[in-house]
């Protein structure tokens, strides 16, 4: 079966897209205001990714194999989505954002510009599941720039991860995270600055922020 590109969708340059892909899926309640997605040149989306219309999606986009991506997000130029990640609809991702393998992103998540997402990271958004109100009191966590999520980590609901923050690979984190913060452990607690970060030969492994440039 070769990929589908529907007719609501827009490529804006060049584009590589794999076989079994979907693209330009329509959501329930679609209207027709809603139905436009347009993907940024350079994109490569991988096999059997699945992309809902009304999706605005910058440049040099590229996704990994069986990626799913819900209606209604704002994505930025250079962000990179690995194999098997899930993002849900009404989500905002800033510029040069990288999610690895396996990431949940649900509605209402921020990402800012730079934020890094280890393997298997998942962010919630339900603080009471199956609850009376559960739609009505969903609330996205928020990942400041430059912060970067180890893997295996686990975000609740409404949590702000301060910009330049690391967050410890398996985490649980039930507080916000204060800017440039080591946090680990379950819960997780803080363990110092990422200043203070070395490498075994006594380089600094983060600079101050005066000093953080695209891509860190």
């Amino acid at each position: 079966m070769d990929s589908q590109v529907l007719q609501w969708v827009r490529f804006e340059g060049a584009h590589d897209i794999g076989p079994f892909c979907l693209i330009g899926q329509p959501f329930r309640g679609m209207t027709e205001d809603d139905a436009l997605t347009t993907i940024g040149s350079d994109a490569i989306i991988r096999s059997h990714t699945v992309i809902y219309t009304g999706n605005v999606i910058g440049r040099h986009f590229q996704t990994g194999h069986h990626v799913f991506i819900r209606e209604l997000n704002r994505i930025g130029d250079n962000v990179s989505v690995g194999t098997l990640s899930v993002i849900e609809h009404h989500v905002l991702i800033g510029n040069r954002v990288r999610l690895h393998t396996q990431v949940f992103i649900p509605e209402f998540s921020i990402l800012e510009d730079d934020c890094w997402i280890g393997p298997n990271v998942v962010l919630t958004n339900a603080p009471y599941p199956r609850g009376s109100r559960v739609k009505a009191e969903l609330r996205g966590a928020r990942i400041c720039r430059e912060a970067k999520v180890g893997a295996n980590a686990t975000l609740l609901p409404g949590i702000v991860i301060g910009r330049g923050a690391l967050v410890g690979a398996g985490s649980v984190v039930t507080k916000d995270v204060p800017e440039f913060t080591v946090v680990a452990g379950n819960p997780a607690c803080v363990r110092g600055s990422v200043f203070d970060l070395k490498y075994d030969d006594g380089e600094q492994v983060y600079f101050q922020p005066e000093d953080i440039t695209d891509g860190i």
